[in-house]
């Protein structure tokens, strides 16, 4: 079996459908900005997909679950994932209280003190991206930084500001 072309095993846009709400417009910043880096670079196919990206991806929020409607550029519709959010929860909430330690840090913590905290921050991120990554196997190839990409949208999806 041949291997997929990379150039295509990728995500050309995501959208966020209106059930996920606005918000302030900082909040709405940081949304763009995670979307922006998360179209820059990365690697993502559905599990399965006999056909050829590259591949839109449609996020909304459903009761306590994120949906992935994944299409082809085209618009086909290729796939729909539900994920419950659930098991990112604590994450979320304890990478949320973390930021806000960092940033206060910032202002007048030692430089040991803020790299201490900081690494603590990327150890929550790289769990919640390892949770993503596990929650959606066998259903999208990615690779870690696609992970870390998406579980950041994750965390400013809920954030509200």
């Amino acid at each position: 079996m041949t291997r997929p072309d990379p150039l295509n095993a990728r995500l050309i846009d995501v959208e966020l459908d209106d059930t996920i709400g606005r918000s302030t417009p900082d909040v709405e910043h940081e949304r763009a900005v995670a979307i922006f880096d998360l179209i820059e670079e990365n690697s993502f196919r559905p599990v399965g997909d006999t056909g050829e990206g590259p591949y839109r991806l449609k996020l909304s929020l459903v009761e306590a679950r994120l949906v992935f409607a994944i299409s082809r550029e085209n618009g086909e519709a290729v796939v729909t994932h539900i994920l419950s959010l659930t098991p990112f929860r604590r994450i979320v909430k304890d990478y949320y209280m973390i930021c806000e330690s960092y940033y206060d840090a910032i202002r007048s913590a030692t430089p040991s003190h803020i790299e201490a905290i900081d690494m603590g921050r990327r150890g929550l991120h790289d769990e919640g991206s390892q949770t993503l990554k596990e929650r959606l196997a066998g259903k999208i190839e990615m690779d870690f930084g696609t992970a870390r990409r998406l579980f950041t949208l994750v965390c400013v999806l809920h954030w509200r500001g």
